[in-house]
């Protein structure tokens, strides 16, 4: 016996409608590009991916053709494809790295070749670096690749001692020496600095190597007493003055006028 009718549900009529415009070109707005062959809808908004092993061309997905010794990416744009570890791309091809001897393949890329410690790139292979005697193999393979001990110092391409004179000491490198506190140099000498009256050691790099106290200023190689004038004050190096607010300088003297 046939089942008698009964009217479909909200939920039913609603689902029908929605299959139903599907099918409708523009049921849900315009300028919506379907999704091509070889190709799936994004996982990140809207449009769409080219599948592994194609690439987009236009509005289509095109099949990647990968040379030897290269494999294919997850990209959609570009060549698709990267060549193997120990190979180089060479335009469309990929061609394996000749590794001249004492040199090594690139761990980071694969694709190159770098020296041995020890040796300097040249433009096809890797030159042996001469270390003078008194000298060390550094890690950089700019420069000379070397440097000299301690105690030592370059010359040309050579490491000639130090000679360090009296009242003088190795710096932090070992490869100059600076004269102690208290002295200068003076050609290949340090001689003591002749501090005069009034004056403190200043352990300067350059220039006179002491300062006038508080309250003189230097003359020459003395110090002398600072006179100061009327309606002034010492300035904030204690070597010199300058008039009191509101006076100004004018011939020598603090003037309201």
């Amino acid at each position: 016996m046939p089942h008698p009718y009964r009217p479909a549900s909200a939920l039913q009529m609603s689902a029908l409608l929605s299959a139903t415009l599907l099918f409708i070109p523009g049921a849900y707005g315009q300028g919506t590009p379907p999704v091509p062959a070889n190709a799936e809808a994004s996982r990140y908004g809207s449009g769409w991916e080219c599948n592994r092993g194609f690439r987009r061309e236009a509005d289509s997905c095109v099949a990647v053709t990968a040379p030897d010794h290269a494999f294919l990416t997850n990209e959609s744009y570009g060549k698709g494809w990267e060549c193997h570890y120990g190979f180089s791309e060479k335009g469309s091809r990929c061609l394996e790295v000749q590794v001249p001897a004492n040199a090594y393949l690139d761990p980071y890329y694969g694709d190159r070749w770098q020296c041995m410690r020890g040796y300097r790139q040249n433009d096809t292979g890797c030159d042996l670096i001469e270390v003078p005697d008194n000298a060390f193999l550094t890690d950089s393979t700019f420069n000379e690749g070397w440097e000299c001990e301690r105690g030592y110092q370059i010359v040309g391409r050579e490491c000639v001692a130090l000679i360090v004179p009296d009242h003088a000491y190795l710096t932090t490198s070992g490869n100059e020496w600076i004269c102690d506190r208290g002295f200068e140099k003076k050609d290949q000498t340090c001689a003591a600095v002749k501090v005069p009256k009034n004056a403190i050691f200043a352990d300067n790099s350059y220039g006179q190597k002491w300062k006038c106290d508080r309250g003189f200023e230097a003359k020459g190689t003395t110090c002398s007493e600072i006179k100061l004038p009327e309606n002034a004050h010492l300035g904030p190096s204690g070597n010199a003055w300058e008039c009191n607010r509101p006076y100004q300088l004018r011939g020598g003297v603090c003037s309201m006028e």
